[in-house]
């Protein structure tokens, strides 16, 4: 069946009050964006607390839904048959036809919802709810009605155009991006953080990353696989600045300096002052992370306690609760599983000590960080002023 028109259905947006019209527009906005990855005449329109999505032309109809689905802010994407008034009859006829074309075999049991958004239509919603359903049981003599848990459920908006539909196609949820704020991500090239950006992302959160690179210690296929995951997550989070910093010098001088049990949090103490460095020059909120408490060494409560001391900012971790399965079913729906376990290094694991602190006191930490005074301010500002940036654009 070709279908020329989507209802494009939201449910949190709608109790927005009277703030509603900036989300629906920001959704408006999105759809057009990831229109664009789709080749077809698209036009999106707001109407009457709705949003269309009409094609002209042939357009692939399965990449069309995937890209819709890509779109936060969405909960329901409707494939519709829309037609004009011309009385009862010609829409028993429509209702009629699309049943035949929609369903191989129509032995199903139905309900017919019918909602009358312009009231001058001569026939209210209940009167339709009923002609409609004596028609269909008249055509079809194996159909049946079932009010409560109907397999088709025919829904009939009555509007400026008259809309039939039966099926809902489940869209990602949440928040329009950029109705939240900027937030910046510390990606890397792990299974974690991807999800992370993705979760802070769906509610409506902007996203920015900095990657913290570590040649020679790590590869340019390592850093590949961190723009290859930032590329997926831009399909959801939209275009994505992605701040590459040069680590290496600032981990050897740890790596001198500081007690080898603390290397990972002193290390990760100062990924937080860089990232929120980078996080302020870039008007971004707070920062996300994609740590869970107790997955390792660096996350425990203690371990999380100390990094966070070290920011001024908020720092997001939607993963917080969730157990590594939890993480890594999230990944394979979003298609980040399988880049993220590509056996490339990333700038943590290659100096993590035989037996990390698991319950760091921050006293003795700020002590030993003291060892790294004479020269850490310098490899600092040469870390920000070197870093690379990469724009990830979310239609490419």
């Amino acid at each position: 069946m070709h279908y020329s028109s989507f209802l494009i259905k939201y449910t949190e947006i709608a109790i927005k009050g009277k703030n509603r019209y900036l989300f629906e527009d920001a959704l408006v906005s999105r759809i057009r964006q990831v229109l664009k990855r789709v080749d077809g005449d698209f036009a999106v329109t707001k109407n009457q607390g709705r949003i269309y999505v009409d094609v002209e032309g042939d357009y692939d109809f399965d990449e069309t839904v995937a890209a819709l689905q890509c779109v936060f802010g969405i909960t329901g994407i409707c494939p519709v048959v829309k037609t004009e008034d011309e009385g009862f009859e010609k829409l028993a006829k429509d209702v009629i036809r699309y049943l035949e074309e929609a369903y191989p075999s129509l032995d199903q049991t139905f309900k017919v919802n019918a909602r009358r958004a312009r009231k001058n239509y001569p026939m209210n919603s209940m009167e339709l709810n009923m002609e409609l359903g004596g028609v269909i049981l008249d055509r079809f003599e194996n159909m049946k009605v079932d009010v409560h848990h109907p397999q088709i459920m025919l829904t009939v908006e009555i509007r400026e155009h008259i809309f039939i539909y039966s099926h809902v196609i489940p869209g990602p949820g949440g928040m329009p991006v950029g109705t939240n704020g900027k937030a910046m991500l510390l990606l890397s090239g792990g299974i974690d953080s991807p999800v992370a950006g993705y979760m802070i992302s769906k509610r409506g959160v902007k996203l920015d990353a900095v990657y913290f690179h570590a040649p020679p210690y790590t590869s340019e296929r390592a850093k590949q696989k961190v723009v290859d995951l930032a590329k997926q997550i831009a399909k959801y989070a939209g275009t994505i600045y992605l701040h590459v910093v040069n680590f290496t010098d600032i981990q050897l001088y740890i790596y001198e300096k500081c007690p080898h049990d603390e290397l990972t949090i002193i290390m990760r103490r100062y990924m937080m002052r860089i990232a929120e460095h980078i996080a302020k020059e870039t008007e971004c909120l707070g920062l996300v992370t994609g740590e869970s408490i107790g997955q390792v060494a660096s996350q425990t409560m203690q371990s999380l306690a100390s990094t966070d001391e070290v920011c001024t900012m908020p720092v997001y971790r939607p993963l917080i609760g969730f157990d590594k399965q939890e993480i890594v079913a999230v990944s394979e729906k979003i298609d980040t599983y399988e880049t993220s376990i590509l056996p490339f290094e990333d700038c943590c694991t290659i100096f993590v000590a035989k037996h990390p602190v698991t319950k760091p006191n921050l006293k003795v930490i700020k002590r030993h960080e003291k060892h790294l005074e004479e020269q850490i301010d310098e490899l600092f500002a040469k870390a920000i002023e070197t870093k690379e940036l990469i724009i990830i654009k979310d239609c490419e």
